[in-house]
C-alpha cells in the first residue's frame, strides 16, 4: 500500500511544483516593470527601486528553484491522460452543466 501512497504524494508534489512555477514566471513580470519604472524615475527613488529589484532577484531564484527541482523529479509516463496542471485550468476544461 505505501508505494502506491508515495505515487499519489509524488505526483501532488510535481503538480504543486508547476502550478507554483506558473505563479513565480507571472510574478517576475511586474517587478521587472517596477524596476525598469523606477529606475527610470531618477535618484528620488532610490529606495524604491531597491525594493523592486530585490523582489525581481527573489522571484527570480524561486522560479529557478522551482524549475530545477522539477527537473530533478522526473515523472515515468503512464498510459493514462493528464490532469490539468493547476486547479484554475481545471475550471477551465471542465464541461459545463447546462439544464
Amino acid at each position: 500500500m505505501a508505494p502506491k501512497t508515495e505515487r499519489i504524494q509524488f505526483l501532488r508534489a510535481v503538480r504543486q511544483l508547476r502550478c507554483i512555477r506558473s505563479f513565480y514566471a507571472a510574478a517576475i513580470l511586474p517587478w521587472a516593470g517596477s524596476a525598469a519604472w523606477t529606475g527610470l524615475a531618477g535618484p528620488r527613488e532610490a529606495g524604491k527601486y531597491a525594493q523592486a529589484v530585490l523582489l525581481l532577484v527573489v522571484f527570480t531564484a524561486l522560479l529557478v528553484t522551482a524549475t530545477l527541482a522539477l527537473r530533478r523529479l522526473a515523472v515515468p509516463a503512464t498510459g493514462r491522460p493528464r490532469a490539468p496542471r493547476c486547479p484554475a485550468q481545471a475550471a477551465e476544461h471542465s464541461p459545463s452543466r447546462s439544464a
